[in-house]
């Protein structure tokens, strides 16, 4: 039996996370970084998948549903972890739920856990903290017990299944300092949709952006930002939607 993280991080926050429950759970697995590109891959019957992803707008990152389907589970045990920024996570769960399904996943447990806000970094400001992870600990030790007695009922999550809220994407796109950006090529290559061009690293698709925040924290010389004007406006929209310590929520 092997243990897989897989997992759609592109600022850390997921991985988070992740890490805690899958290291509570076994010291020796294998990861799967959903923000690279995947060949198929075929996951054995008896072997156990955290699958984890940030939501979006209350949904599963597109980039990150392709590349899941990708994956088969042949009957795996799938434990399903979506990370939201402290206001909600709508139909992200359910969302994953589906896919892994669809993909021959048994889902055997879920968790919403919180983390800092990749775009509007002030709230869940440090989280997953030291009484997350205490939280999220236990709850691993009693999925491990599980796993251990061979108990895995297969999940049934409340909520929408197959009609999922609409999510356009976010008005923010990543904008570049010509004056400081050195052309190094690292946020090109470590982009997960590939919306930045390889060989002029200052020019980005904002078709094919999804505000995933990558790119901006990732850059060595601070050469990518966010429309202040903009990000103003939008802080002051969806701030109060923000605020207060909201909890994590846990599914067996």
């Amino acid at each position: 039996m092997a243990y897989y993280s897989i997992y759609f991080s592109p600022t850390g926050g997921t991985k988070r996370a992740a890490d805690i429950i899958i290291e509570t759970l076994c010291r020796d697995f294998i990861e799967i970084n959903l923000c690279k590109e995947l060949n198929d891959i075929e996951i054995n019957p008896d072997d156990v998948c955290v699958i984890s992803v940030p939501s979006y707008g209350g949904r599963v990152p597109d980039i990150a549903a392709q590349r899941l389907r990708k994956i088969s589970g042949n009957g795996a045990r799938a434990i399903l972890n979506c990370v939201y920024g402290n206001r909600a996570w709508d139909d992200t769960l359910t969302e994953l739920e589906d896919i892994m399904r669809g993909g021959g996943f048994r889902c055997i447990g879920a968790i919403a856990a919180v983390a800092e806000h990749s775009i509007f970094r002030q709230y869940a400001a440090g989280r997953p903290d030291e009484q997350d992870e205490t939280e999220l600990r236990d709850f691993a030790l009693r999925l491990r017990n599980r796993l251990d007695e061979n108990i895995s009922p297969n999940l049934e999550l409340p909520g929408n299944h197959g009609k999922y809220k609409d999510f356009g994407g976010s008005p923010l796109k990543p904008i570049v300092d010509s004056t400081v950006c050195h052309g190094c090529g690292i946020c090109a290559e470590e982009c997960p949709t590939g919306a930045i061009d390889t060989n002029n690293p200052m020019a980005t698709d904002s078709d094919r952006c999804i505000t995933c925040m990558r790119c901006i924290s990732i850059c060595p010389n601070h050469a990518r930002s966010l429309n202040p004007e903009l990000f103003q406006q939008l802080e002051q929209l969806i701030g109060p939607r923000l605020a207060g310590r909201k909890q994590n929520h846990l599914y067996l």
